[in-house]
C-alpha cells in the first residue's frame, strides 16, 4: 500500500465530514449529507484496507481505517437520527419546541416543574423516534466489530486505541469512592445557592439550570464574552489564528458546541450556541482551547499527528482555557471580578459533578462494550448514573448518551492531564500564567505537535510523572 496516498486521501475525508457537520450542526441545513461521502470514499474502509494497513502503517491509521467502517456502515442511521433531532419538536405547556431548542430552554427556565416538563417532552422523542435508530446502530456496530476479528468492541479499542480501559475503569471505582464521602458537601451549598434547595430535591432534569447558574450571571454579562476571550489570547501573545467564530442564533443549531477543523491548520471553526451567564464563558473557552491548538498545529506533520491521535490531548487544552473561567486571577483581569469564592466554589461543585458522571459513563461503557450486560443495558446504564450522581437518571439515554468508541475514556484523561498541565503552568508563570507571552509560547509549542504524543508521552516529557485521575480528585476534594 502506498501509505502516503492513503494519507491524503484522509484527509480529503476529513475536510468533506468536518464541512457537513458544521452545516448540518450549525442549522444552516435539516440534512446531514454524510452518506454520498462516505460512498466517495468508500475504499478508504474496506477489510483489506484495514489489513493491509494493520501489517506496517501507523495505529493512527489502522484506528481510522477501522472506525471508518463501521462509520461506513452505520451511516444511515447517522444521518437520520441527525435529521429527526433537526426537524423534531416537543410540545410543553401548549408551545412547539424545536428539539435541539429545548435543552436551551431547559437551562434557561427558573420553574423547575417545567424543566422537568421540558425534558420529559424530549425524552418521548428520543424514546419513540431516536432509540430505534440508535439500537439499530449498535448492533450493527457491535457485530462489525466480531466480523473484523474483536471479541467485543471493547477488545477492539483497547487495540487500535491505545487505551487500557480496563485500568482506567479501576480508576473510576476508586475516583467514586475517594469523592463520595465529599460530594453532597461540596454540592449542596451551591445546588442551594443556584437553585434554592439541596441535593436532596435535585432532578436530573435540573443538572443544566445548575451548571447554567443564573445566580452568577453578574459576574458574567453578556457583552464581555468575546472581549475576554479577546484578552486572554492577547496575554498569551497569540492573535486569532484563523479560527473562525460562529456564534449566531438558529433554531435548529445543536446546543452542544463544537470545534470543527475542516483543514489542519488553516480552516478551523468554533461554533456554539448561546445559552447565557457562565455557560457560554466556560464553552467558548472550552472550544477555543481546541480550535487554537488545531490552528497552530505544524502543516508538515503527517495526517495522523494533525487530525487524530490521542484526543486527551486536545481535550486537555480545552479543559485548561475552561478552567480560567473559575480561576481568581483570571476572573479579576478578564471580568473585574473582585469577590470570587461564589464563582470558584460553583465550578468545583459543577467539576465533582461532571467528573463522577464521566466516571459512571465510562463504567458503564466498559460493561456495555464488553458483552457483559445480556439485555439488561438499559437499567444498569440508569443504575450506574444514578448512584454517581445521586439523582433519579432515567433508562432511555442508555445509548444516546454512549459517545462512540470510548470518547469519555478521552475526556477522563484529558481531565488528568489538565491538571497536571495547569500546575506546570502556575508554576513556571505565576496564577496570572494567562497574561504572559511566554506561557503563550510554551503552548504554541506542545499545539504544533498536534496529537504525535499521547496524554502520557506528553506528561512524561513535561513533569515525569504517570497520568492518574487521582490527580483530579486531589485537586477537587483535597
Amino acid at each position: 500500500m502506498d501509505v502516503d496516498a492513503y494519507r491524503a486521501r484522509v484527509e480529503q475525508f476529513i475536510g468533506a465530514i468536518e464541512r457537513e457537520y458544521i452545516l448540518h450542526l450549525s442549522g444552516r441545513k435539516t440534512s446531514f449529507e454524510i452518506e454520498p461521502i462516505y460512498e466517495r470514499h468508500a475504499d478508504l474502509f474496506t477489510r483489506e484496507v484495514i489489513e493491509e494497513l494493520g501489517e506496517s502503517a501507523p495505529r493512527e491509521l489502522v484506528r481510522f481505517a477501522v472506525e471508518g467502517h463501521i462509520g461506513q456502515a452505520t451511516k444511515a442511521e447517522t444521518a437520520e437520527i441527525a435529521r429527526l433531532e433537526a426537524t423534531r419538536t416537543v410540545e410543553v405547556d401548549g408551545a412547539q419546541i424545536p428539539f435541539r431548542r429545548a435543552t436551551i430552554e431547559q437551562a434557561n427556565e427558573l420553574d423547575p416543574d417545567r424543566r422537568a416538563r421540558l425534558e420529559e417532552a424530549r425524552l418521548r422523542v428520543i424514546d419513540a423516534d431516536l432509540n430505534p435508530l440508535y439500537v439499530q446502530e449498535h448492533e450493527r456496530a457491535d457485530a462489525l466489530v466480531r466480523e473484523l476479528g474483536w471479541p467485543s468492541t471493547l477488545a477492539m479499542c483497547e487495540d487500535v486505541g491505545g487505551l487500557d480501559l480496563r485500568s482506567l475503569a479501576k480508576e473510576c471505582n476508586t475516583f467514586l469512592s475517594a469523592t463520595d464521602p465529599r460530594y453532597e458537601d461540596v454540592l449542596a451549598p451551591e445546588l442551594r445557592r443556584q437553585l434554592a434547595f439541596g441535593l436532596e430535591r435535585l432532578r436530573r432534569s435540573d443538572i443544566a439550570a445548575f451548571m447554567r447558574a443564573p445566580g452568577l450571571d453578574w459576574a458574567f454579562p453578556g457583552e464581555r464574552l468575546l472581549a475576554s476571550y479577546e484578552l486572554t489570547l492577547e496575554g498569551l501573545g497569540l492573535d486569532g489564528g484563523g479560527v473562525r467564530l460562529d456564534l449566531e442564533e438558529r433554531p435548529n443549531k445543536t446546543p452542544r458546541a463544537f470545534c470543527a477543523a475542516v483543514q489542519v491548520p488553516d480552516e478551523v471553526h468554533l461554533v456554539m450556541a448561546l445559552v447565557g451567564g457562565r455557560d457560554d464563558y466556560e464553552v467558548l473557552m472550552h472550544e477555543a482551547g481546541h480550535a487554537h491548538h488545531y490552528a497552530r498545529v505544524a502543516r508538515e506533520l503527517p495526517v495522523e499527528a494533525r487530525y487524530l491521535g490521542d484526543n486527551s490531548v486536545t481535550e486537555c487544552f480545552a479543559f485548561l482555557f475552561q478552567h480560567l473561567v473559575s480561576a481568581p486571577a483570571w476572573l479579576e483581569a478578564a471580568l473585574g471580578v473582585d469577590d470570587t469564592g461564589a464563582v470558584v466554589r460553583h465550578s468545583r461543585a459543577v467539576r465533582l459533578l461532571m467528573l463522577r458522571r464521566y466516571c459512571a459513563k465510562l463504567l458503564y461503557e466498559v460493561e456495555l462494550h464488553g458483552g457483559e450486560l445480556n439485555g439488561g443495558a438499559p437499567e444498569r446504564y440508569a443504575s450506574l448514573l444514578s448512584e454517581a450522581v445521586r439523582v433519579e437518571w432515567p433508562t432511555t439515554t442508555w445509548l444516546s448518551d454512549v459517545d462512540a468508541f470510548f470518547y469519555a475514556a478521552r475526556y477522563l484523561r484529558a481531565w488528568a492531564l489538565e491538571t497536571y498541565l495547569r500546575r506546570v503552568l502556575r508554576d513556571r508563570f505565576g496564577a496570572r500564567w494567562f497574561a504572559e507571552p511566554e506561557a503563550g509560547a510554551l503552548l504554541r509549542s506542545l499545539w504544533r505537535e498536534g496529537q504525535a504524543r499521547t496524554a502520557d508521552e506528553l506528561l512524561e516529557e513535561l513533569t515525569g510523572e504517570r497520568l492518574e485521575l487521582a490527580a483530579v480528585a486531589a485537586d477537587l476534594v483535597g
